[in-house]
């Protein structure tokens, strides 16, 4: 669905930038221009980066390091 109807920004696009790294909406804005014009789409942008931010923290494996002490 176009999330940001000015800039032509879909929530696949959105779900695509968190996929390639961006974690902030101020990073949306700066690399997707979602959000800079009317600002009606805000909410809803930001609520498809924190869904999309809890979909790849779960997806990611716990790792745990045990610590080794060398004598």
């Amino acid at each position: 669905m176009i999330v940001c109807i000015c800039n032509n920004v879909s929530d696949r696009k959105i779900r695509q930038a968190v996929d390639s790294g961006m974690t902030s909406m101020n990073e949306l804005r700066t690399h997707l221009d979602v959000g800079t014009c009317c600002g009606k789409c805000h909410a809803c942008a930001k609520t498809v980066l924190r869904e999309r931010l809890e979909e790849t923290s779960q997806a990611q494996p716990m790792l745990f390091q045990t610590n080794l002490l060398v004598a």
